[in-house]
């Protein structure tokens, strides 16, 4: 099965999943994140504001990383030259911008340096436990991850869903240091 059929399935799998089951194994995927050494070790972190269509809520987390006074970064992206950069989030009620996509990110966002990042909090729609993610299809996050710039650590946020036995990988595709649902905690050997 390739890329596109595998997404389609798990975007019905998580589709299917009740709001509050979500809502739920979210808060629970969030909080053992936080309780990661990684998590904890950081200074500045990047999360995804996540998209109303069926993905992890990241917001118990973005709280915690407030409440321990680390730099809350997120994904600002450039479709037209299809890269993507880490801009600061003051707060959750800051005056955001939604790009055609869904994509929120901070009005007033001031861009980090990639190589400031200590860990990167990526989603996706499928992983597998050898650290492989299967994203929307864009390469954003391959792409910035495998920045010779980026030596932070990065780590996927999901329900356990979302894990399949083997994710079809190619050269481009960056794998993983860990994945975090709301079962528990992976780490892969890069």
């Amino acid at each position: 099965m390739g890329k596109k059929d595998i997404r389609k399935q798990l975007l019905g799998r998580l589709k299917d999943l009740p709001k509050e089951q979500l809502q739920q194994k979210s808060r629970w995927a969030c909080e053992k994140l936080c309780a990661t050494v990684e998590f904890g070790r950081a200074s500045a972190v990047m999360m995804f504001l996540s998209l109303p269509s069926g993905e992890v809520d990241t917001t118990c987390a973005v709280l915690t990383a407030f409440e321990r006074n680390k730099t809350v970064l997120v994904p600002q992206v450039d479709w037209d030259t299809r890269e993507m950069i880490a801009v600061c989030l003051g707060s959750l009620t800051c005056e955001m911008v939604s790009d055609r996509y869904g994509l929120r990110y901070p009005a007033m966002g001031k861009a980090m340096p990639i190589g400031d990042i200590d860990l990167v909090v990526v989603p996706g729609v499928g992983f597998d436990s050898q650290g492989n993610r299967l994203g929307r299809g864009g390469g954003f996050y391959d792409r910035f991850l495998g920045c010779n710039d980026f030596r932070g650590l990065s780590c996927g946020l999901a329900v356990e869903q979302q894990v399949i036995e083997a994710v079809p990988v190619t050269e481009h595709d960056v794998t993983l240091n860990m994945l975090v649902t709301d079962r528990c905690v992976r780490r892969f050997e890069k």
